[in-house]
């Protein structure tokens, strides 16, 4: 802390202790900034936020709000306590996480849903439809999530998805650690015509040690089943790495290579640096930051993939992800696309604040989902001939790189809050930002996860 104290800015967070709601500060050292505050009885918190280069004042995106077109709940006590979507919120949906199950077939030690094995009943399909109901009151239809617990626990997952289809929603992602999947390749197709789009597979190594800390149990060959029948069934699949500091940080570049080995199938890599909330809520120490997985793609992709070539998202805050997408060369080098050509997760700066979630929807539901059916025959080596041979390479042969920061009780902004687009139905039907929804005191204490 030898540099100069610069406050960038003055913002609302919650005490870790008590979940009160107290003044913050985003405080500049140099290139590092910090969130810091004060609660009245439980003291003084300084996390990390921001450990660049990039700067972070050159990362911030500045648009209008675009809120819920139809808010359940209303303004009462202030946010972040009245979720549901209450009318302070300034970003309508764009992915909706369903918790299908809080049943789970692993323990992990890092699970922000603190999953178990007995857990309570699973929610009924009448009570799904019920949510699915709600949501499209709420604007939908969304992109869903099906998510827990593990959701490939359930048997009637392919139900679940005809009667979203059933009633107007159109993309479906399984967020699962592939342990089914890679025991029974017939449940895998069995998804996959009841129109599951895209699996988000848990990933988070090319080798298993990381695993045995992270997971409790070697998993890699788990995992390269999984993917293996995922590609039999012609599923689209997102690897989603959850990082955690001094254990697979040096995974990034492995993984990214082996996505892009295994292209067209596998369409993008989702890495989430661990949170602290659910079961890991007391290691709050270490961060890794949006700059510091940037900076080692870069290194660890050998200069492929740059700082330079990745944004922020235009449809929620700008310190809560990062994005870009690549086009694999017939040369086998790869090709960083404009923004105008292709964001994640993302919209654009100039068109309408309302338009921001739809976009970022549409482009989601499009490259995660499985490659389209290619008109000519594209081989990864061909090098194209016409416009429409150059445009279906663009489809089958682009990889999305992307990730998300999730805030916790020492790193919650509510201005960030505010802006998030990624919400969960509660058991009680309401619509919830996701980081709301898991965030964790220091003694495990929840906001609103029950």
């Amino acid at each position: 802390m030898d540099a100069a104290k610069i406050v960038l800015g003055e913002t609302e967070s919650l005490c870790p202790v008590c979940l009160s709601r107290i003044p913050a500060q985003k405080v500049k050292y140099g290139s590092k900034v910090y969130l810091e505050k004060t609660c009245p009885q439980h003291g003084d918190y300084k996390t990390i936020i921001w450990n660049g280069p990039p700067d972070y004042e050159s990362w911030e995106l500045i648009r209008e709000p675009s809120p819920s077109v139809n808010c359940i709940t209303k303004v009462d006590k202030g946010c972040p306590y009245d979720c549901g979507i209450c009318p302070e919120h300034r970003q309508n949906t764009c992915c909706v996480l369903l918790e299908i199950t809080n049943r789970c077939n692993l323990l992990c030690p890092v699970c922000f849903a603190s999953s178990q094995e007995n857990a309570a009943p699973d929610p009924s399909l009448e009570e799904i439809g019920a949510w699915y109901d709600t949501l499209m009151r709420c604007g939908g239809p969304f992109n869903i999530q099906l998510s827990g617990g593990e959701p490939s626990l359930r048997d009637d997952i392919a139900d679940i998805i005809r009667l979203g289809r059933e009633k107007g929603f159109s993309f479906f992602q399984l967020n699962t650690n592939g342990l089914r999947l890679a025991e029974d390749p017939a449940y895998v197709k069995i998804l996959q015509k009841a129109g599951l789009n895209c699996v988000f597979l848990q990933f988070d190594a090319m080798r298993d040690e990381p695993y045995v800390a992270l997971r409790g149990r070697k998993l890699l060959k788990t995992k390269l089943q999984a993917i293996e029948n995922c590609i039999g069934a012609g599923l689209g699949m997102v690897l989603v790495p959850t990082l955690v500091p001094s254990l697979n940080e040096n995974e990034i570049g492995p993984i990214i290579r082996f996505a892009i080995e295994n292209m067209p199938h596998i369409r993008g890599v989702h890495f989430q640096p661990v949170s602290y909330f659910g079961r890991y809520a007391e290691r709050k120490n270490e961060r890794i930051t949006i700059p510091d997985v940037l900076r080692a793609i870069e290194e660890q992709t050998g200069g492929q993939m740059t700082v330079e070539n990745f944004k922020p998202g235009t449809a929620e805050n700008s310190y809560c992800s990062f994005n870009s997408s690549f086009l694999l060369q017939p040369e086998g080098k790869l090709k960083g696309l404009p923004k105008t050509q292709n964001c994640c997760c993302c919209g654009s700066p100039e068109q309408k604040p309302a338009e921001d979630s739809k976009k970022a929807r549409e482009y989601v539901a499009r490259q995660w989902s499985s490659a389209p059916e290619p008109k000519y025959v594209i081989s990864r080596y061909a090098v194209p001939n016409s416009l429409d041979e150059f445009l279906e390479r663009k489809a089958q042969y682009t990889l999305a790189v992307s990730g998300m920061v999730f805030q916790d009780a020492w790193n919650l902004d509510l201005n960030r809050l505010q802006e998030c687009y990624i919400h969960v139905v509660s058991p009680d039907r309401r619509i919830i930002p996701f980081c709301a929804y898991n965030l964790t005191g220091i003694a495990g204490n929840p906001l609103y996860r029950r």
